[in-house]
């Protein structure tokens, strides 16, 4: 025999018999999964890797590969079980009017307006003390309302700045260069995402889809400046471009209100861009009410 004849036929795997796409997919979540089991294995080998903010930051307890992330608190000076944290007497005037609004056995169905309403008194966040406060008001475990404030991400539970720049990073937004948005914001406030700048002036978060795929990209910005009294939640600035959200972020820092919508001076709200080419008048009514009988 010669050697040709000796060779063994190896059968493919069944990863090289899957699309390009489903292949490079499936390495992305192997890597996952390898960097997941990695960092558990390390946790497990150290008997407090979470002992303090520096240790974590030391160690990259937070740089997970999953979302369960945002589901992790460390106590800190501003924000432990500890602080005393209570409604305003304005703000208690509105818990009394939000849980009029339910049985008195439902009360735990106001958590969320609560805290809302415990996000705008606190400058845009909810420290644990405030969930706490709010557990006693309707009378269940804390847990239940950490529950609550930790699935709706618009619930902020870390310091955000007087402006939180929300930006979407749903997949319409995403093809229209959500991505080199948030690239732009970050590099001109110098900050990481969910970083506060130095002034207090300034966040960058995500926010899943907006509502508004025909004006893709867009931001979404969370104004706490006037408090929970004067709190609005503004959908400025849709069309944008990397240089257009750095001047919309100047305008703020100087006070001014952007202007609404669509920032393509091509566009008029969600027409095309160049103006209509179609339905250009009124339409014409049908001949006579009762279509059949025409």
């Amino acid at each position: 025999r010669t050697p040709a004849d000796t060779t063994t036929t190896t059968a493919p795997s069944p990863a090289a018999m899957l699309p390009p796409a489903a292949r490079l997919a499936a390495r992305r979540l192997l890597g996952l999964a390898s960097a997941s089991a990695s960092q558990s294995a390390a946790r497990r080998l150290s008997p407090s890797p979470i002992s303090s903010p520096a240790a974590a930051a030391a160690t990259g307890y937070f740089s997970r590969a999953f979302s369960s992330a945002l589901n992790y608190h460390i106590d800190s000076p501003d924000n432990n079980p500890n602080m005393p944290w209570e409604f305003t007497k304005d703000n208690m005037e509105k818990v009394n009017e939000i849980l009029s609004h339910y049985p008195s056995n439902y009360k735990q169905s106001g958590i969320i307006p609560m805290l809302d309403l415990a996000q705008q008194q606190h400058g845009g966040w909810v420290p644990v003390a405030a969930m706490d406060a709010i557990a006693k008001i309707v009378g269940v475990a804390p847990i239940r309302v950490y529950e609550v404030a930790t699935f709706y991400s618009m619930f902020n539970r870390t310091k955000v700045g007087k402006y939180h720049l929300l930006v979407c990073g749903t997949t319409p937004c995403m093809i229209r260069g959500s991505r080199d948005i948030e690239d732009a914001l970050l590099k001109h406030l110098g900050v990481k995402r969910n970083e506060v700048t130095s002034d207090g002036l300034f966040s960058v978060g995500e926010m899943e889809c907006m509502g508004c795929c025909v004006n893709a990209p867009m931001i979404a910005v969370a104004d706490y400046t006037k408090g929970s009294d004067g709190y609005t939640y503004n959908y400025y600035v849709e069309d944008l471009t990397p240089k257009r959200v750095v001047e919309l972020v100047e305008m703020l820092r100087r006070g001014e209100t952007p202007p609404r919508g669509t920032q393509n001076p091509e566009r008029k709200n969600c027409g095309p861009a160049g103006g209509m080419t179609t339905l250009l008048g009124e339409p014409k009514p049908p001949p006579c009410r009762d279509l059949d009988a025409c």
